[in-house]
């Protein structure tokens, strides 16, 4: 059988984190993809990579939140249990350690979402056509 370098199994749950952040994600699940235990893989993550498996984890969710909050009009609550937060308060102080204002705040400095949507031209052109016919034949009249 081949060895395989830490690195390696250290991505695969980087990777996975990436990936399925939105996930109740947390360090032991990090291990058990990497087939490491959890103090080793602690370990090994933070020389890896400069940060704990849980801040990493914990980083990727907060920008995803902030992008959210940047591009869509969904609220704070929603954004943040979508992201795979089960805390309102706890998103909200790491949010604010983290950016330096509240989600909310954030969100203030940025353009409304509705701004920013680009809706296809087909799109517009079919819902922007009448939805009740004006011709004879949808009345039921006889064709000439």
């Amino acid at each position: 059988m081949a060895y395989a370098p830490t690195t390696r199994h250290l991505l695969r749950a980087k990777d996975l984190a990436d990936a399925r952040y939105f996930e109740p994600l947390d360090v032991d699940d990090l291990a058990r993809a990497a087939g490491l235990s959890r103090a080793h893989f602690s370990r090994e993550f933070r020389r890896a990579f400069g940060d704990p498996p849980h801040t990493y984890l914990l980083t990727r969710r907060l920008e995803r939140a902030a992008a959210l909050l940047r591009n869509t009009d969904r609220s704070v609550t929603d954004i943040c249990f979508s992201v795979g937060l089960q805390s309102l308060g706890s998103f909200t102080t790491s949010f604010t350690r983290t950016y330096g204002v509240s989600p909310t705040a954030y969100r203030a400095k940025f353009p409304p979402a509705s701004r920013q949507a680009r809706v296809p031209m087909c799109i517009q052109r079919f819902y922007g056509r009448p939805r009740n016919r004006t011709f004879r034949e949808a009345n039921g009249a006889p064709r000439d």
